[in-house]
């Protein structure tokens, strides 16, 4: 479905100076380009290359089911994915006034439109070529808009799940709150300028300023658009989690005791979400859980051949504006409850250990990274990935 509706909300320009933000760009495409060349001329020997490995390590250690092979296919699809991204992104400059076209509306919509379907690829690639399964439920929750969304982040994978997912269903242009860091991809550095988005510096000492960047995120939201928020504000882990739990009971005792029941997710970074939770009253809130992703923070856990016959489980729910508290402090409770409970991203994690690869989880929520059985791959397949929507 094509994003509509979209509004004249804020653009977020890059504060620094002209000349850095060109040479980054630069670089950054220039990177993607040399490596989409050499690894296509390359790709028989590298293929093959990758194919003695996976040999060998299925015969010396019995496991990484062909990782090295999926790895490098996915990684010619990523650079294709983003070359297509980066030509789209000029076809777009060019059909909307170029210089001139810094406000069009219709800018913002092939943006948004050219997004999902970037990220649905994305998606669409790890999904074939590691084998998961989607078993997506409330999807139908996610929409229309205007909504304000809260999703779980669990890994490096799942930033693709927004658009691929909901943006696709239902038409949803999002405007996303993402780490500054991001702006090494070149289609989302662009991209990303030309829609509203909030790039935030995580290490900021100025909390006051980057939470007045965040409410201009929630200004003119439209009937075609949504706000998707991280509220983690980063990957969980047992670590990440027993620090910010300590961090929390000793500056922040009054919701010490919601963070202190937290299991599979870290306690919400309150500032951000309610800020936009004050500033877009009048949007509907959906809640997204995931589970099946975990523990996968950077490539060396895929290598360990976990991703391989993934079962993903995603659900929704939505709460309607008449519904939010309009006092801060019952705002937090409520979060807190539902965080800690089966209303939220938490229950679905806590209930479903096993779901996400027919094998089993720990307290902590890490995954048990042996294969999943056939016939749990098969029961997931049923509702799978949300095809022609």
């Amino acid at each position: 479905m094509r994003v509509r509706q979209v509004a004249a909300g804020p653009l977020f320009p890059d504060e620094g100076p002209l000349d850095a933000r060109l040479r980054r760009r630069a670089k950054g495409i220039g990177i993607e380009v040399v490596a989409f060349v050499v690894l296509s001329l390359l790709f028989p020997l590298v293929l093959a290359a990758a194919s003695v490995v996976d040999a060998v390590l299925w015969v010396v250690q019995r496991r990484k089911p062909w990782v090295a092979v999926r790895l490098t296919a996915y990684a010619w699809w990523f650079l294709f994915g983003e070359l297509r991204g980066i030509l789209g992104l000029l076809a777009i400059w060019l059909v909307t006034g170029g210089p001139l076209g810094g406000r069009s509306l219709r800018r913002r919509r092939l943006v948004y439109d050219l997004r999902i379907h970037w990220a649905h690829s994305h998606l669409e690639g790890v999904r074939v070529l590691f084998g998961l399964t989607f078993d997506v439920e409330g999807l139908e929750l996610a929409g229309p808009g205007p909504v304000l969304i809260f999703m779980r982040h669990a890994s490096i994978i799942d930033n693709t799940l927004p658009d691929a997912i909901i943006g696709r269903a239902h038409g949803l242009g999002l405007r996303f709150v993402i780490k500054r860091e991001l702006q090494s991809i070149p289609t989302i550095d662009i991209g990303g300028r030309w829609v509203p988005t909030n790039f935030v510096r995580r290490a900021s000492t100025d909390t006051a300023g980057e939470v007045a960047r965040l409410r201009g995120l929630a200004r003119d939201l439209g009937p075609g658009e949504g706000i998707l928020v991280y509220p983690e504000g980063t990957r969980h882990t047992d670590e990440k989690l027993a620090r910010a739990q300590a961090l929390i009971a000793e500056r922040q005792p009054h919701i010490a005791p919601f963070a202190a029941r937290l299991r599979n997710v870290l306690p919400p970074r309150l500032g951000g979400p309610l800020a936009l939770l004050e500033e877009s009253a009048g949007a509907d809130v959906v809640l997204c859980g995931h589970v099946g992703f975990d523990g996968f923070e950077t490539l060396r856990e895929i290598w360990e051949g976990g991703l391989v016959g993934t079962a993903v489980r995603v659900k929704f729910w939505r709460h309607p504006a008449s519904a939010v508290p309009t006092d801060p402090d019952a705002r937090t409770t409520t979060a807190g409850r539902s965080s800690t409970t089966g209303s939220g991203p938490a229950g679905v994690a806590a209930r479903s250990r096993g779901v996400g690869d027919g094998g089993r989880s720990d307290a902590g929520g890490r995954r048990d990274r042996r294969r999943a059985p056939a016939a749990s791959r098969r029961r997931a397949e049923r509702d799978r990935w949300p095809t022609g929507r």
